[in-house]
């Protein structure tokens, strides 16, 4: 029986009854009524290296029973040393130093925090604060990661509890607000970083935050080739760190380590955090450049900041875990291979009258529908509206997708995420790609669209 309002859980949607999973093995997920779930996003592009994974349980069991919590503030632990190699050791060069956290928002909550001190800690009396960002972007729930955060639906019912942090256009090239046409554009909306750094004034400005490919807020916008080059020579230029939001796209998701080694651009940060854990505990870190370290080393020595979970031993054991079995599995490669076989399974939905776009990434796909393709106008009655409706009419269907909406000036929008772990087969990705198709065609016919 679906979870109903009989229980005392104070669910994120209170009026939806919820199916009771009672397990999962690979890519799929089973309910308690026996139905099957190809979990097409990984819960929310989490779980990259699939369910019910053995190691990963043994890693967490073993570690429980050595030692299930001590406090970083007094103790290291082997675990998170282990695991401290392991990301370092695939990071961009340079990034050699990792704080570690409990999930995505306290991720880019302490990269706000770590510029800041970083130029007090390297100045003095440095005025840097100011974290510039884009529209139509998720970074985080906690006050000062929305204050980032660039979608609106998300940031409405709190504006009043949010800090004034400038924010420019996105690289969303279906919806670009220059009508430029990509590939000969010349990038205007990465031009707009300078334009907002000189109207704050770059004495005040610390940090510009970016997701390298942008993740629920829009549906895998990939920026053009020049994109975030362009970003990297403004931010050097003004001595403002650059942070990579890589918390759904690192480890594996795009098809390489990390979004940003597709362009071979190097941050100064990164925020991590969804497929370092895969789901089985709560953990994420900032990967900050050695310079930003050694500031705080030659400073006070210590970083005003903390969470009590940060650093976990429990969490970490399986991070090294989950992180011997994506290398071990070869999870990406894998991605980039199964991404362009779904990509090209995706095609027929070309034809699909509510389907204006098919984006993405390795393992990181968007699905944009519109009420009208011809003139891109999104659906009416409020946005993600539609997309909550695909993604009830996909589970009919056997398949899970992540649902977003507002992209359109935060008012209207739909489109939802494909992203399911990295483990995924080609016969499961064409069952993935056929149950899409049929759904998104049942929908069409019931808009009286097809």
């Amino acid at each position: 029986m679906p979870v109903d309002e009989g229980n005392h859980i104070f669910f994120r949607n209170v009026r939806r009854t919820h199916p009771l999973v009672v397990r999962g093995e690979g890519v799929y997920l089973y309910d308690e009524a026996g139905n099957r779930y190809l979990d097409g996003c990984a819960g929310a592009l989490v779980a990259n290296i699939g369910h019910g994974v053995e190691s990963v349980a043994r890693a967490m069991y073993e570690q429980a029973q050595t030692v299930g919590f001590t406090h970083l503030s007094r103790f290291a632990s082997r675990p998170i040393l282990e695991l401290g190699e392991r990301v370092t050791g695939i990071a961009p060069e340079g990034l050699d130093r990792l704080y570690l956290v409990s999930g995505g928002s306290e991720a880019t909550e302490s990269c706000l925090k770590m510029a800041r001190q970083y130029f007090l800690e390297r100045d003095g009396s440095s005025q840097k604060h100011v974290v510039i960002a884009r529209w139509n972007a998720y970074h985080g729930n906690t006050l000062g990661a929305l204050s980032m955060s660039g979608t609106i639906p998300r940031r409405r019912p709190y504006t009043p509890y949010l800090l004034d942090f400038p924010h420019i256009n996105a690289p969303y090239c279906y919806r670009c607000p220059y009508e430029a046409r990509p590939g000969r554009c010349g990038v205007p909306c990465a031009h707009e970083l300078e334009d907002a750094i000189n109207r704050v004034g770059a004495e005040y400005v610390s940090a510009f935050i970016a997701e390298p490919v942008v993740g629920a807020a829009a549906g895998a916008l990939v920026p053009p080739a020049e994109y975030l080059p362009v970003i990297r020579e403004i931010c050097d230029r003004y001595d403002v760190l650059f942070i990579a939001d890589e918390v759904m796209s690192g480890f594996g998701r795009t098809g390489a380590h990390f979004a940003v080694d597709h362009w071979n651009v190097v941050p100064d940060m990164m925020s991590l955090a969804k497929g370092m854990g895969s789901g089985y505990a709560p953990l994420g870190a900032v990967l900050a450049r050695e310079e930003i370290w050694e500031a705080f080393w030659r400073g006070s020595g210590a970083f005003v900041h903390g969470h009590t979970y940060g650093g976990n031993p429990v969490a970490c054991a399986t991070g090294v875990a989950v992180f011997d079995y994506y290398l071990e599995h070869g999870l990406v490669d894998n991605s980039a291979h199964m991404g362009a076989l779904l990509m090209e399974a995706l095609a027929p939905l070309g034809d699909n009258p509510i389907v204006g776009d098919v984006r993405g990434l390795g393992l990181m796909i968007g699905v944009e529908l519109v009420a009208d393709r011809a003139t891109r106008a999104p659906f009416p009655g409020g946005p993600g509206r539609m997309a909550e409706r695909a993604t009830g009419i996909l589970m009919d269907h056997g398949v899970v997708v992540y649902p977003g909406g507002g992209s359109v000036e935060g008012r209207a929008g739909d489109h939802f995420l494909i992203g399911p772990p990295l483990v995924i087969d080609e016969g499961e990705v064409r069952e993935l790609a056929a149950a899409v198709i049929e759904g998104l065609g049942a929908l069409a016919r019931a808009e009286g669209r097809a």
